[in-house]
């Protein structure tokens, strides 16, 4: 048996179609990471895991109860580890949860995985008003689409790899203009993006009514986090196909844009 958390996130979803018998984390039934006395971890054997906070708080406890009644435990985290733990705020907590993971006791897999594809969808708003896209720009990286990230997870899921570490991308190193460029090439549209200095962006985002917290950690890891020219063939060695391109990415979601 397997269970899914974050199963209603953009690589949940795809991974719960792919695993249709694994059980979620039911939080209308009250089950909550937050709160490790509501979690039911009876039956299972691995757990994916998708940490949801911004901090690392409570996540030892956590894996004591998947330890105490699960054996596996597949952990998403970011590419960005690689570069150290200190880059950013997210980069920061993604590390912990490694350390954490590690010191389990549980048989552990890591997925690293690259830039979401999927975090375009925060432009949806403005691409359906005009033909701007403006925020804080970021290094480039080699953009990697959940569906992937997804596959991966059902794979070693089903078929444990104890102990690997393994980095997932897309093919293609991208910045956040050639996304909105190729966006643009998928809907026949002339789009640009204007970068917004970091300071005007944190400042917009809390006039928006949104946690200094996050805000600080969204700026953070558009600010600090490295340029990379790393692609892997992780995706194609662990399901035997290439990893999709973005481009195919926003063929499926262009209705999201418009």
């Amino acid at each position: 048996m397997i269970l899914l958390t974050g199963a209603t996130g953009n690589v949940g979803r795809e991974l719960a179609a792919l695993l249709p018998d694994a059980r979620t984390l039911d939080r209308g039934a009250g089950a909550d990471l937050g709160e490790p006395a509501t979690l039911d971890f009876a039956g299972v054997e691995s757990v994916f895991l998708v940490w949801p906070f911004l901090t690392s708080g409570g996540s030892t406890a956590v894996l004591e109860k998947i330890a105490a009644e699960a054996g596996r435990v597949v952990y998403l985290s970011s590419s960005a580890v690689r570069f150290g733990a200190d880059t950013d705020p997210i980069t920061r907590l993604h590390a912990d949860l490694e350390a954490a993971v590690q010191a389990s006791g549980l048989e552990w897999t890591i997925l690293r995985a690259d830039t979401f594809a999927s975090n375009a969808l925060g432009w949806a708003g403005q691409l359906r008003a005009g033909d701007v896209v403006r925020g804080p720009d970021s290094a480039a990286t080699a953009v990697i689409d959940p569906t992937d990230i997804a596959a991966v997870a059902a794979a070693v899921l089903r078929d444990p790899q104890p102990g690997s570490t393994l980095t997932l991308t897309g093919p293609d190193v991208l910045s956040r203009a050639d996304q909105v460029r190729i966006l643009g090439d998928v809907l026949h549209r002339q789009l640009v993006f204007e970068p917004t200095p970091y300071d005007d962006a944190r400042a917009q985002l809390l006039a928006d009514g949104r946690p200094a917290a996050l805000v600080e950690a969204l700026i953070g890891s558009a600010e600090r986090r490295p340029r990379s020219e790393l692609v892997t063939t992780t995706v194609e060695d662990v399901t035997g196909r290439p990893a999709r391109s973005f481009r195919g990415w926003a063929d499926r979601n262009a209705s999201a844009f418009s």
